[in-house]
C-alpha cells in the first residue's frame, strides 16, 4: 500500500518528517506492508518545475492509495498563470474531494474554551463561495469597475446531497446527531437548496436526529452548547469559519486534524498554515497532520476493508493523546519542551 507524502512549505517538511517517523513505526509494529514515498509541492516544486504543483503529481496523488499533504504558503505564491496554483484547491477539485472533514475534540488536560466539544464539521469542499472552484474557466470572481467587485456561489444539487450524504453516513456511525447549518432565511434559493438536499439525505440514512441551525446562530452555540452536536454539515465558506472556530474553542488549530474525501481518493491534511516565521527551527508542533493521518489510515481501512488499517488508526490516535496528556511531552506551544522531532519519537515511543 502506497504512502505519498508532499511536505508542503514553512513548517511543512518538519511535520512531515515527525509524521512519516511514527508511521514507519506503526507499520512496523502492526505490519502493515506501508510503501512510503514524497515528492515536492509549493515552493519546491515551484524552484523545479515552475509550477507548484505539476499535472504528473495529480495523476501520482490520484493512483497512490493514501496522500498526506502539509500545509502550503499559498499567499505567498506568485499568480497562477506564474505557476502560482494553490496545491490543495487543485488537488480537491481534480480528484473531486467534496467532503473536508474537520474534526473538534477537546482533550483532557489541555487548554480549552469547551472541555465537552468533540464533533465533526464535514464542510462542502469544490463549490460555495470559493472563487478557484466555482467556474469551468475563469473565476468566481469579477470586478466590472474599479469600484465595484462582485462574487459568484455555486451551489448544485447534486454537490449538496453527496456531501450531506456522507456527514449522515458518519453520524450514524458516531452518536446519530446531524446538524444542517445554512442562512436559507436570506439566501433563500442557494441555501434553500443546499438545506432540502441535505435533509432528503439524512432521511434517507435514517434513524438520525436532525436539526438545522442558521450559521450566525451555530457561531453562538458552538461557544454556548459544544456538546449538544455530534456532525455538523454545511456549505464551504460557512464550513471554513465554523471549523475554525470550533478548533480554536478545542484547543486551537494545532490539535486539530482534516481529512478531504471523494469517492475515490482522500487526502490528510494539515489544518493550520506554513508558519514560515518559525520555519527551519524544529519547534512546530505536528499534532495536526498526525491527526489528519489518523483520519486517513481509518478511511483507508474501511474502504478496503482491511480492519488491520482501522486498528492503527485507534492505536495512534491513543498514543498521540497518551502523548499530549503528559505535561513532560508536549511541544512549546503546548507550554512543554519537546521539539517538533522530539515529539514524534515521544509517539513511537506511547505506541
Amino acid at each position: 500500500m502506497k504512502v505519498l507524502f508532499l511536505p508542503g512549505d514553512g513548517i511543512g517538511p518538519e511535520i512531515t518528517v515527525a509524521t512519516r517517523t511514527v508511521l514507519e513505526q506503526i507499520d512496523h509494529n502492526l505490519s502493515l506492508g506501508l510503501h512510503f514515498t514524497e515528492e515536492g509541492v509549493g515552493f519546491s516544486s515551484l524552484e523545479k518545475h515552475g509550477v507548484t504543483i505539476t499535472p504528473d503529481l495529480i495523476e501520482r496523488v490520484r493512483n497512490t492509495d493514501m496522500t498526506i499533504l502539509g500545509p502550503v504558503d499559498t499567499a505567498h505564491y506568485p499568480p497562477a498563470e506564474q505557476g502560482g496554483i494553490n496545491p490543495s484547491a487543485a488537488l480537491r477539485i481534480k480528484l473531486d474531494l467534496y467532503a473536508n472533514v474537520r474534526p473538534s475534540r477537546a482533550i483532557s488536560g489541555l487548554l480549552t474554551l469547551t472541555p465537552s466539544m468533540d464533533l465533526v464539521i464535514v464542510r462542502e469542499n469544490t463549490e460555495g463561495f470559493y472563487a478557484d472552484r466555482t467556474m469551468f474557466a475563469g473565476t468566481g470572481e469579477v470586478m466590472p469597475t474599479e469600484d465595484l467587485a462582485l462574487a459568484m456561489r455555486k451551489v448544485t444539487r447534486g454537490g449538496s446531497y453527496r456531501v450531506a450524504a456522507f456527514a449522515a453516513g458518519l453520524a450514524a456511525k458516531r452518536r446519530k446527531h446531524l446538524t444542517i447549518v445554512h442562512k436559507a432565511n436570506v439566501l433563500k434559493l442557494s441555501d434553500g437548496l443546499f438545506l432540502a438536499e441535505a435533509e432528503k439525505a439524512a432521511a434517507l440514512q435514517g434513524g438520525l436526529e436532525v436539526r438545522d441551525e442558521h450559521v450566525d446562530a451555530m457561531a453562538s452555540l458552538l461557544i454556548r452548547t459544544p456538546d449538544a452536536f455530534d456532525v455538523i454539515v454545511t456549505t464551504n465558506m460557512f464550513g471554513d469559519i465554523l471549523s475554525n472556530e470550533a478548533a480554536e474553542l478545542a484547543g486551537g488549530l494545532g490539535l486539530s486534524g482534516s481529512l478531504n474525501v471523494g469517492d475515490q481518493n482522500a487526502i490528510a491534511q494539515a489544518s493550520h498554515g506554513s508558519a514560515p516565521d518559525i520555519a527551519g527551527q524544529d519547534i512546530a508542533n505536528p499534532v495536526s497532520l498526525l491527526l489528519s493521518s489518523v483520519l486517513l489510515l481509518d478511511w483507508k481501512g474501511t474502504q478496503t476493508g482491511r480492519s488491520d488499517l482501522q486498528n492503527a488508526a485507534i492505536k495512534l490516535d491513543a498514543a498521540i493523546i497518551k502523548t499530549l496528556k503528559n505535561p513532560e511531552t508536549r511541544t512549546r506551544d503546548l507550554s512543554g519542551n519537546l521539539s517538533c522531532s522530539d515529539f514524534g519519537k515521544a509517539v513511537t515511543d506511547n505506541l
